[in-house]
């Protein structure tokens, strides 16, 4: 685009100049057409004037033993030009005329003949040119008049210098003339290349000011830009509008993970009062009955404060796995495994199916378990408790297929674009799932982070499978 920029003003500029000089080709050419269409009233000093006919005229006179004569060229030349012709000998005496009006002389004086020749002779009404023609060992004079009122002869007389400094004052019109109408035209086109970027640039403000409602019609010399403007301001549209949905979102989410912090802390700090209080008397048993639940509140508020180490160290990709060959099949099983020896889960059915004993791969084992554990987890707790659980594992070439599937209560398809998202809580929450909110996000930077990838397919009411793949 930039070259193309560039090659439009360099046509502006070569257009600009080819004008100018179109300009003056059509004076020079008006100034031409003008003489050549009055070619027998010339300033001209071409074949067609009366100086050059008379000069070639010598040509058209014949000299012979019985007398002079002109030829019958010379005659259409003469009557072609409403001229006649007087041919003088030595002595000023007429020898042979031709359409010589009555009133001429016949004898001229050396007077005569300069005032023939420097003034226009009333009685004649001619312009009077003179020539020369030798033969027969003499010399004769002729004069052709040409019938023309509109015909003058001056004389000129100038001064070198004079005429030196006209030449400079004609030339530095000229280039002012021109520099005029070159900077005329420039001004169009200036204004007709500049126009839009006043334009572009308020749009720009605008944009700053994030007023996001700028649009151009993409026409003209920048219909490029305009183009690219227009689809900067959807894109800071959009950006803007996700913007202040995470915004609100993260409100949410603090709101909700301030309420299930609180709940556990108000139980501890209850207890805790309890125990210390003179007053009440507690049994071993009831001791050991509240030292439990402070301490399973504990561990919840410590689980919740390692997913928020955790989400943030894999986003900002600050963790460095510690990757080691790895049987995926016995990950997943004790992932399974462990989600069934929870009290709350151990009457869930979940089922584990593998292609193979052992398939190796290269992981970071811990985030691996983390990330399988809480998708079964997610599964679990968003499901009634009769709605079965499948999980799997099996080999595909160079890639491992971990299958975590349900065919439960589903994910609504707005909700399914987000469900990696942090901040993000699905409505199907219920009470046994309080936490984070990050198990799906971490789950999903765990898998990128191992170069593999995790996709989700869900219908509502029909169930949920999310898949894994990962290099073997």
């Amino acid at each position: 685009m930039k070259w193309r920029l560039t090659g439009r003003y360099l046509a502006s500029v070569v257009l600009i100049v080819v004008i100018v000089i179109f300009i003056n080709i059509l004076l020079l050419i008006g100034i031409l057409i003008q003489q050549s269409q009055f070619a027998q009233y010339p300033f001209q000093q071409g074949d067609a004037s009366a100086e050059a006919i008379t000069r070639a005229f010598s040509q058209e006179i014949v000299m012979s033993e019985s007398g002079i004569a002109i030829t019958g060229q010379g005659k259409e030349e003469l009557e072609r030009n409403h001229a006649w012709v007087q041919i003088l000998d030595e002595n000023g005496d007429q020898v042979y005329g031709y359409r010589v009006p009555p009133d001429a002389k016949t004898k001229y004086t050396p007077m005569d003949v300069v005032q023939t020749y420097k003034y226009m002779e009333k009685e004649l009404m001619s312009t009077v040119f003179i020539g020369e023609k030798q033969g027969n060992g003499e010399r004769y004079s002729y004069l052709i008049g040409f019938q023309n009122p509109y015909l003058e002869r001056n004389i000129l007389t100038y001064d070198i210098r004079k005429v030196g400094r006209l030449l400079q004052i004609g030339i530095l019109t000229l280039l002012s003339v021109d520099g005029f109408i070159a900077l005329c035209i420039a001004y169009l086109f200036s204004k007709r290349l500049t126009k839009p970027l006043s334009s572009l640039i308020d749009g720009i403000k605008q944009l700053a000011d994030k007023n996001y409602r700028v649009h151009y019609e993409t026409k003209g010399v920048y219909k490029d830009v305009f183009y690219n403007v227009n689809v900067l301001t959807e894109e800071l549209r959009a950006s803007e509008l996700e913007r202040k949905k995470l915004d609100r979102m993260k409100e949410e989410w603090i709101a909700n993970i301030s309420h299930d912090i609180k709940t556990p802390l108000a139980s501890i700090q209850g207890y805790a009062e309890m125990m210390r209080d003179k007053d009440y008397d507690f049994t071993v048993e009831e001791m050991r009955d509240y030292a439990e639940i402070i301490e399973r509140k504990s561990l919840y508020l410590k689980d919740v404060i390692e997913d928020l180490n955790l989400s943030t160290r894999l986003r900002n990709k600050e963790l460095t796995l510690n990757s080691k060959s790895v049987n995926i099949v016995s990950l997943v099983r004790n992932a399974v495994i462990d989600t069934l020896n929870d009290a709350r889960y151990g009457n869930r059915n979940i089922n584990f199916q593998y292609s193979d004993e052992i398939i190796l791969i290269e992981a970071d084992d811990i985030l691996i378990r983390r990330a399988i554990a809480n998708l079964i987890y997610n599964a679990v707790v968003h499901n009634d408790e009769n709605v079965a659980v499948e999980v799997s594992v099996e080999k595909e070439g160079d890639f491992v297929r971990i299958v975590v599937e349900d065919h439960g209560k589903g994910i609504k398809k707005e909700e399914l674009e987000r469900i990696f998202d942090r901040y993000y809580r699905g409505t199907n929450t219920g009470e046994l799932h309080k936490g984070s909110g990050l198990g799906m996000a971490i789950a999903h930077d765990i898998v990128k982070a191992h170069g593999g990838e995790i996709n989700v397919e869900s219908e509502l009411r029909s169930g949920t499978r999310i898949e894994i793949l990962l290099h073997t």
